[in-house]
């Protein structure tokens, strides 16, 4: 059987989901797919490429997000906003593997533009816009990255348990309700803006 572009980012995402990023190397990636590591790079240039590959394909789930069906445009945003957080989620160090991907521009999949064009719609200027778009990016990225970390060390047993005085089970215990006031900040702020921008 022939190899595919297909088969090589499948296999990767197998590799990262029992592994992690640490252990997803071109030598055990052409090993699981049972070809000399040289085939691979006839479907990706490099390391960096694959992994652009796959944050692609992580990234393609946002396809799927659902209208809100709501008259209420930043009900969009914050869909898009679990959307991705639930993409990345749903692989072992899918936030750390989309950021460098992001970051290398190796990254095909038009996620910036989608969230851009979400934040136009709401009254901001196209520049606003797109600097929000990074903000918001960068807020799923990192917050997604720290449950993601926090996750794996309590797994292993390495997660010393939060002592915050006061602590109610709250927000420091409930990584969904601690992503949900972040966002929420971010979109009172878009909101403040576009009342500004209208004044």
């Amino acid at each position: 059987m022939q190899l595919r572009r297909d088969d090589v980012v499948d296999g990767a995402l197998t590799i990262l989901d029992d592994y992690g990023l640490a252990d997803l190397t071109m030598r055990r990636l052409a090993g699981s797919l049972g070809v000399a590591p040289g085939a691979l790079y006839w479907h990706v240039a490099n390391k960096q490429a694959l992994l652009g590959a796959v944050s692609d394909r992580i990234l393609s789930r946002l396809d799927t997000v659902p209208a809100t069906g709501t008259p209420d445009v930043l009900d969009a945003v914050r869909g898009r906003a679990h959307g991705l957080r639930d993409a990345l989620l749903a692989h072992r160090d899918g936030a750390e593997v989309v950021a460098s991907s992001l970051s290398a521009r190796t990254v095909t999949h038009p996620v910036r533009d989608t969230v851009a064009d979400d934040l136009l719609a709401t009254g901001l200027t196209p520049e606003d816009a797109g600097h929000a778009a990074d903000a918001l990016l960068y807020y799923v990225l990192g917050a997604t990255s720290d449950e993601q970390s926090r996750l794996q060390m309590e797994s292993a047993g390495a997660l010393a348990p939060d002592r915050h005085p006061g602590d109610d089970g709250g927000l420091d215990r409930d990584a969904t309700a601690r992503f949900d006031f972040g966002l929420e900040l971010f979109v009172d702020g878009v909101r403040s803006r576009v009342r500004t921008l209208n004044e």
